[in-house]
């Protein structure tokens, strides 16, 4: 008889994030842990801390907020970093006036001044979790060349933006496909965030991995709120909540 080979089950993954996680924005995040703690399971989702939001949040100059960052890390949350400041100081262009609010900080910055902010940065989240970072995500998903350029050369596991998670150290991609995020900017982006997901809840059902972002914006908008557990329930069922170092090989 002909030899079968049998092709291994393809693992169904979801990959869900809290996005802007810093001293400022404690009562929100807290909010948003305990919200993917029940859909998920503890802590089977990853922070993206910024070291000092807008420079009127320090991570560095408040050891309580940096204890309990440590304590979710201790219990399984993976720690990204993300930007310094998650603000961009350089001229408007089209993206940051139509893509973000001022928030894509490394869209515009030299290698040189994007490896100093991820060194430094890198540098405080360590400190605080006691433990190195799982990667680096840019603020709005938004990556100049020089930043492309830096985290690669600085070494970081794990990078992501809109439409894939991939690895710098030779960019290789691994996973594909939109995140669904909610924006609560405007009553016409929470409009169009709400369209958005309820495509998403079947459109991406065929995605192996699916990736969800929620901000601290979010908790200020009861339909947000909806949304995200309607979209944490369609996906959780015959996916596993993962770990974004899964997706190494």
């Amino acid at each position: 008889m002909p030899c079968q080979i049998r092709k291994s089950p393809v693992t169904r993954r979801l990959l869900a994030s809290i996005h802007d996680v810093a001293p400022r924005f404690e009562r929100e995040v807290d909010q948003l842990a305990e919200r993917l703690d029940r859909h998920l399971g503890a802590a089977r989702f990853a922070m993206l801390v910024v070291p000092d939001h807008w420079r009127a949040s320090p991570l560095a100059g408040d050891p309580a907020f940096a204890a309990r960052l440590r304590g979710w890390a201790d219990a399984g949350v993976e720690m990204f970093l993300h930007g310094f400041t998650h603000r961009d100081d350089a001229p408007a262009g089209f993206k940051a006036r139509h893509l973000t609010a001022s928030e894509g900080e490394f869209l515009s910055l030299t290698q040189a001044e994007a490896a100093r902010r991820l060194h430094d940065g890198r540098a405080i989240v360590e400190d605080a979790i006691g433990r190195p970072v799982a990667g680096f995500i840019a603020p709005a998903w938004l990556y100049g060349d020089g930043a492309l350029a830096a985290i690669r050369a600085q070494g970081f596991a794990l990078a992501e933006d809109h439409l894939k998670v991939w690895r710098p150290a030779d960019g290789r991609v691994l996973a594909r496909g939109p995140v669904i995020t909610w924006a609560s900017r405007s009553p016409a982006r929470i409009r169009s965030s709400l369209a958005f997901a309820a495509i998403a809840r079947t459109g991406l059902a065929l995605l192996p991995t699916v990736r969800l972002a929620v901000h601290p914006g979010d908790t200020g908008v009861p339909a947000l709120l909806a949304s995200i557990d309607a979209t944490l329930l369609a996906f959780a069922r015959g996916r596993q909540a993962a770990r974004y170092a899964d997706l190494l090989p």
